[in-house]
């Protein structure tokens, strides 16, 4: 068994602008609006804003990040294939579910831990850092990093001398993103998975794939978003291969307080390393899954008193 280590650093500096506050207190003031504004640093109209509409495309992560002293719970619902049919109740008998936590440090950074009912019972963290960000008269693009780390928490019964480092897995990502225009936002995310324990010796213990993704806005409260994941895998490998590429297509819906996004996907897991390295539903063949993600954030920062205004 081949052991690996996985060292993901990210170094940033955080740039704090003071935005300038009113002091007529006349005038009504929406506490609310203000806190869920977003930060002075966003003031700056030079910046692109809203590429996606939340901080995934579909099933993978997009650049946006959640906003700065944000708790954002997410809900990601897949259920099974329709291939079943009535039989099956087209996929609603069966279903997999992750719950997540994510929290905006600051413009630059977020982190999130879930937890997923799939096979293994994964637990994940994760952070996403923004390096790079898109100016209208500027960078024409977007650019940040993304790392996880996933810990299988089943319990083993046939090899119960399994050392820990075989539950661990782990996922880098560049996202690189442009909003080249209201209307259509575009990204790629080189991938590099790595599972320290595989399934069978003829399985990779890397995986490298490249994916796309696309926003295009049809309303100002919906858009249709499209995402691929493409593998790179060797030919011997390929020739044996029970896996799939990650196709999915779904609705996002902003309600105001939460987004809301409908899908259809061949892919039922909802981390890396399931819907990149272990997709086993096949478009083509009619096997695929509905499913939804919902979120909601809260915000944990001091609202700003009145009277010091």
């Amino acid at each position: 068994m081949k052991r690996f280590t996985l060292l993901f650093i990210v170094l940033l500096s955080a740039i704090s602008v003071k935005s300038q506050i009113p002091t007529d207190t006349t005038k009504a003031v929406d506490l609310d609006a203000i806190a869920a504004a977003g930060t002075p640093d966003e003031e700056d109209k030079s910046y692109t804003t809203a590429t996606f509409k939340s901080s995934r495309v579909i099933n993978g992560h997009s650049i946006e990040l959640v906003k700065p002293k944000h708790l954002e719970f997410r809900i990601s619902h897949r259920f099974n294939s329709v291939r079943d049919g009535i039989s099956g109740f087209f996929g609603l008998d069966l279903a997999n579910v992750r719950i997540a936590l994510e929290y905006g440090i600051n413009d630059y950074i977020m982190v999130g831990l879930g937890r997923s009912g799939t096979t293994g019972k994964p637990v994940d963290a994760f952070v996403k850092a923004k390096l790079l960000r898109q100016r209208t008269n500027g960078i024409p693009f977007t650019v940040a990093v993304f790392g996880s780390t996933l810990m299988n928490t089943e319990k083993y019964n046939t090899i119960p001398k399994y050392r820990f480092d075989s539950r661990l897995s782990y996922c880098a990502q560049i996202l690189i993103a442009s909003k080249i225009s209201d209307a259509v936002s575009l990204q790629l995310s080189p991938t590099f998975i790595h599972r320290n324990l595989v399934p069978t010796p003829q399985d990779p213990n890397n995986t490298v794939s490249l994916g796309a993704g696309g926003r295009f806005k049809v309303s100002k409260r919906v858009s249709i978003n499209l995402e691929y994941f493409y593998r790179f895998l060797s030919a011997t490998y390929r020739k044996i291969d029970n896996n799939y590429n990650s196709l999915s297509i779904g609705v996002d819906i902003d309600t105001g307080g939460h987004i809301f996004s409908l899908h259809f996907t061949n892919s039922q897991p909802q981390i890396e390393r399931g819907f990149i390295g272990e997709t086993s539903y096949n478009w083509l063949k009619g096997d695929f899954c509905f499913g939804f993600n919902i979120t909601r954030q809260f915000y944990l920062g001091k609202k700003k008193n009145l009277d010091s205004w």
